[in-house]
């Protein structure tokens, strides 16, 4: 796997005949390693041990329903009252970024309607903060800190 521009962490594997998995932390489980798995790890390592978000409000691969349809979320990171607070979509890192990917990430937020949607291919970041209220939304240079959650 390639270096992400992510900041690195003591990752697990282990090997199943030509298989290789890679453990996630959050659901206590070995998960088959793809390029978009390499890059979601390391994202919820990043949040977890950079950011301090905590791993008790985060979700790996949520199911939610838009128009009829069954789709998957990479990660969702939770207020502390439980409401959806942060929509993360991950992508391998040959992937660029592009507004397709954006347009997949708000779509799903339609249905969540979290405050903070982020894109990553584990070498570029984009985070946007939405306004539902004015309708309005805004790209933020970082991440917003945890602590903003509840006390914004």
């Amino acid at each position: 796997m390639v270096a992400l521009n992510l900041p690195p962490y003591e990752y697990t594997l282990k090997r199943d005949g030509d298989k290789v998995f890679i453990l996630d932390v959050l659901r206590k489980k070995y998960l088959l390693l793809t390029p978009e798995e390499w890059v979601r790890q390391h994202f919820v390592h990043y949040l977890i041990n950079e950011l301090h978000y905590p791993k008790a409000l985060m979700k790996i691969e949520g199911g939610l329903k838009f128009n009829a349809l069954s789709k998957r979320t990479d990660i969702v990171i939770f207020s502390r009252s439980g409401e959806p607070w942060m929509l993360v979509e991950c992508k391998a890192p040959d992937q660029k970024l592009r507004q397709a990917t954006i347009e997949q990430a708000a779509t799903y937020n339609h249905t969540l309607r979290a405050r903070y949607i982020v894109i990553t291919n584990g070498m570029s970041h984009i985070c946007c903060e939405i306004s539902w209220a004015a309708g309005i939304t805004k790209q933020l240079q970082t991440l917003p800190e945890f602590d903003r959650i509840d006390g914004d």
